[in-house]
Parts: structure tokens; C-alpha cells; sequence
């Protein structure tokens, strides 16, 4: 009897560990015994070949119109495209899996179709079929996190002409608020000499947070509202570190998220005088946080917006 009692309880012990759907995960109390992780190389050069390119249009057309019917977005700011000629390298915070397809709808289509998306290798390149499929849709380029090879480094797209989607945050937010900004795209920008376009979004986490598969609806207005806007190119100045350049990229997004909730008279003067809210919020419980960013950002028309164009 006691024989079978161990068997049921190892049964039960093993299907609560093992991760379904997932490659498995070695225990932690067996990490000190785990070998060196191997270099990958993710190699998915050919989403950029005109095949693949005309395969994403008609992608992106048939996910505009899911996205279109499942929430509201409004887009400021689009005016800045007008005054460069690319690359960029747009950087945004990252709150869900809606801000890909929030940034790359929002953008005039002669900059979408050259616009390719940073993504961590380890959660969109781990199975062939999710590699597959970001690539096609969002012509995503893999970011290894970890220290692994990547076939094609970020600065040869750049060189080769595409704008690229960066989320120095590296990953989504957990509560709704703005995170540490890795040195990334600051590196890229001086690096290759290319102008950094800061973007700041609402209301994507309200509608599809963490661990959420599908974008929620409003109890009273239906649709989320989601909010996207772009701010003036930020060019590395001669003899910029990436320490410098970096912070200024935090500062841009942040501003950008104060006009947004605020007009922009307000927010230019906040940035003036050095009094821009953090967008990490105040210090306050996890919980707080997340419950004020599950609230829809406001786009009545009495508030001020319309001032920058």
C-alpha cells in the first residue's frame, strides 16, 4: 500500500513541476550542476525578403481589423515622421503584447513596411512555431537576453536601411508603470549614428495585462481606449556617451506620458523646470499601482492636445 501511495504522490509532484507547453526547466536546488547554457543562433533573415514582406501585408491587414474591432486607439504625434527619412529606432514603454501591434498600426505605411520589432529570443524564438509566426506578422528580430549568438546583429538592419521597435524596459511591466531602461537602444542610436524617436502608451495594460490572452472590454464604454504618441527625434550629439543619451531617451518617453495624461503647455513646463512625474510611480504597494493602471486613459475633447502638431 505504501508503494503505491509514493507512486501517486511522485505522479502528483512531477505534473505540478513540469512546465506543459514549455522546454523544461531544471530545479533550483539543482542549479549549481547546470552546465553552461549553448549559444543559439536564430537565424530569421528571410522575414525581411520580399516573399516574406508580402506575406506580413496581408497579415497585418487582417490583424488591423481584429485589432480595430477589439479597441479604441488615438495617435498623436505622427508629424515628426514627416521631418526624417530613416532609419529611427523607436523606443517605447512596454506594458503588453498589444504595444507591437499598437506602435506598428499606428505608423504611416511606408514606415511600417521597413520597421522591424526587437523581441527576447528566449520567449518569442523558443518554439518553431512562435519564431515562425512573430516573424511573419511583426517582422520581429531576436534579442537573446542571455548571452546567446544571434545570426543578424541589430545594427545590420539598421545599415541596411529598417527602423527598428526597441522596449528598453526588456520586458512587460508587472503593475502598469515604467521600469529601469536598459542602455540598449542608446547604445545602437551612438553607435550607428541613428536619431531615437521616443513613444509613450496608454492604456494597453488596462486592456491586456499580464497573463491575459486577450484584450479585456470597459464595463461601461465597451472597447478599451488605447492612446499612442510619438515625440520629437532625439540625435546624439557629439561626443554623447550611451550613459548620457540614455537617460535624456527615459526623459523623452516620460514627458511624452505626462502630456498625454496632462496637455502639453502643462507637461513642457513640468519638463523645464525639472519636475516631470517619474513614470515609475510613486512609492507605493504593487497592488495601488496596478489598480491605477487599469483605469482607460481619458481622450475627452476639452483636454488640451490638439496645441502640438
Amino acid at each position: 500500500m505504501s508503494f503505491w501511495k509514493d507512486t501517486a504522490r511522485d505522479v502528483r509532484l512531477m505534473k505540478r513541476g513540469w512546465r506543459w507547453g514549455h522546454r523544461a526547466q531544471v530545479p533550483r536546488s539543482a542549479e549549481p550542476f547546470v552546465p553552461p547554457a549553448a549559444s543559439t543562433v536564430f537565424d530569421n533573415e528571410w522575414s525581411r525578403k520580399p516573399a516574406a514582406r508580402a506575406v506580413r501585408e496581408v497579415a497585418q491587414a487582417g490583424l488591423e481589423a481584429v485589432f480595430r474591432s477589439q479597441v479604441k486607439t488615438q495617435v498623436e504625434g505622427l508629424d515628426v515622421l514627416e521631418r526624417l527619412d530613416g532609419p529611427v529606432i523607436f523606443v517605447a514603454n512596454h506594458a503588453s503584447h498589444l504595444d507591437t501591434p499598437l506602435i506598428l498600426l499606428s505608423l504611416p505605411d511606408e514606415w511600417r513596411r521597413r520597421t522591424a520589432v526587437a523581441a527576447a529570443a528566449d520567449y518569442f524564438f523558443d518554439t518553431w512555431w512562435r519564431a515562425v509566426g512573430s516573424s511573419l506578422v511583426f517582422n520581429t528580430l531576436p534579442i537573446d537576453r542571455r548571452g546567446g549568438a544571434l545570426s543578424t546583429q541589430p545594427g545590420e538592419v539598421l545599415a541596411e536601411g529598417w527602423s527598428l521597435v526597441v522596449f528598453p524596459e526588456g520586458t512587460r511591466s508587472k503593475d502598469g508603470t515604467v521600469g529601469r531602461f536598459r542602455s540598449g537602444a542608446a547604445y545602437l542610436a551612438t553607435e550607428y549614428g541613428v536619431p531615437v524617436v521616443p513613444i509613450a502608451h496608454r492604456g494597453t495594460y488596462a486592456a491586456m495585462p499580464r497573463g491575459v490572452s486577450w484584450p479585456g472590454k470597459d464595463r461601461d464604454n465597451g472597447r478599451r481606449q488605447l492612446t499612442v504618441r510619438f515625440g520629437e527625434p532625439l540625435h546624439p550629439r557629439e561626443g554623447e556617451t550611451v550613459r548620457e543619451l540614455g537617460p535624456r531617451i527615459r526623459a523623452a518617453v516620460a514627458r511624452l506620458l505626462d502630456e498625454d495624461s496632462t496637455d502639453w503647455y502643462a507637461s513642457m513646463r513640468r519638463a523645464a523646470d525639472g519636475s516631470t512625474p517619474d513614470p515609475a510611480g510613486e512609492q507605493v504597494a504593487e497592488w495601488r499601482k496596478v489598480w491605477a493602471a487599469t483605469e482607460s486613459p481619458d481622450t475627452a475633447p476639452d483636454r488640451i492636445t490638439a496645441w502640438r502638431r
